[in-house]
């Protein structure tokens, strides 16, 4: 898989620059702002979840969604996927403390379920991550290309890694097929997550974590959708 090595003076502008509220998103449960971020002259556009702006869910510890962000940004980094955009963690948010994602320009009409054929073939790295996360809401717009480059990205990770199988995923084209060695492999470096999740995760998610890895590497297929539980999201889109 290619390598996305984010530039030095984004992390770093995102990390410590001053932030500016430019805008809300208004679609979704939980606040979410767009933000202009200055630093050293240079100026970056991100998207800022504030913690106190989550709504509570009666399976995932209340204000850990924007900790859960960044966990999903380290475990792409550092397995090699790289299509999770840089994210940190700001104590000093205008709202208070939450995660600060780069934002990318793309096409909010072309999505998962307007992909071409081809465009969907470049989807399994996502449904293997997803499984690795154990993603509760992969809906269709949380995947998509960055425009003019055709780089995969994917966002909203907030509702991820719960200890028990939450998967919810509208990418089910690849369930039942072998996974490919060159993405298996990368699953052979879990071991070295644990101290990087610890400070966004608890010790039982981090071992379900590890569990997980272990038995895909095992089965080495993409599993099919569960029979006695929902596997979709909703809304889909």
């Amino acid at each position: 898989m290619t390598s996305n090595q984010f530039p030095d003076d984004l992390k770093t502008a995102l990390q410590f620059g001053e932030l500016e509220l430019k805008g809300q998103f208004m679609l979704g449960s939980n606040y979410t702002f767009l933000v202009t971020v200055h630093h050293e002259g240079a100026e970056y556009s991100a998207v800022y979840k504030p913690t106190k702006g989550e709504q509570p869910l009666w399976d995932f510890e209340e204000n850990t969604l924007a900790l859960r962000e960044v966990a999903a940004y380290l475990v792409s980094e550092s397995l090699g996927f790289h299509f999770v955009p840089f994210t940190t963690l700001r104590e000093d948010g205008p709202h208070g403390p939450g995660s600060l994602q780069q934002f990318i320009e793309y096409d909010p009409e072309y999505h998962y379920f307007n992909f071409t054929e081809e465009d969907k073939q470049c989807l399994r790295p996502v449904v293997l991550f997803d499984l690795l996360i154990n993603n509760a809401d992969r809906k269709g717009s949380h995947v998509f290309f960055e425009e003019g480059t055709h780089k995969l990205y994917t966002i909203d990770h907030g509702i991820c890694f719960h200890e028990e199988n939450k998967l919810r995923t509208v990418l089910w084209d690849f369930a039942g097929e072998s996974i490919p060695g060159e993405l298996l492999s990368l699953l052979s470096r879990t071991s070295n997550l644990p101290p990087l999740l610890e400070p966004y995760l608890s010790p039982n998610e981090i071992s379900a974590l590890l569990f997980r890895a272990d038995s895909l590497l095992k089965s080495k297929k993409f599993p099919l959708p569960p029979k006695d539980r929902r596997a979709f999201p909703y809304p889909p889109v």
